[in-house]
């Protein structure tokens, strides 16, 4: 018989880093939930993705037990490594803060693709354009999304 759900929690946390403290312990421990077998599972998952911010989804069941989900980085937060910056810009429309070019989106569309609600690489291409535009970063070059 398959297991009762219990429920979802979605967090961020870096990878190989996850530890008790916030934001693990509290939203794990009010479910009641076995902190330190999780921060072993996920650190032992992560451990080639070591400081590189992962969401994971974490399921419980009704049974204390639990499964989870790494996804892939943000794509925020792979631009902001493409391009070398601490952040993006606070006033993106006026002021630019970095570069990259279509080959540079293309890569992190490819690595996003199964997390993207996308079906074509050029539409996963122009979400993480969209995203780089939100934040400042512009592309270089000629795009090679067809309208």
């Amino acid at each position: 018989m398959a297991k009762q759900i219990g429920g979802f929690i979605k967090l961020q946390i870096k990878g190989g880093a996850a530890n008790p403290s916030p934001p693990v312990g509290p939203a794990l421990g009010s479910k009641g939930l076995n902190i330190m077998e999780f921060c072993k599972q996920f650190n032992g998952r992560t451990q080639e993705l070591a400081g590189k911010v992962l969401p994971v989804i974490i399921t419980f069941y009704s049974d204390k037990s639990f499964d989870f989900i790494v996804k892939t980085p943000p794509v925020a937060v792979q631009l902001l490594e493409m391009a070398k910056l601490k952040k993006g810009s606070p006033e993106p429309n006026r002021n630019k803060v970095g570069a990259i070019t279509w080959d540079q989106v293309k890569t992190i569309a490819e690595g996003k693709m199964v997390d993207l609600n996308a079906f074509t690489i050029e539409s996963a291409m122009s979400m993480v354009a969209g995203t780089a535009r939100s934040m400042g970063v512009t592309i270089k070059g000629e795009s090679p999304i067809k309208n």
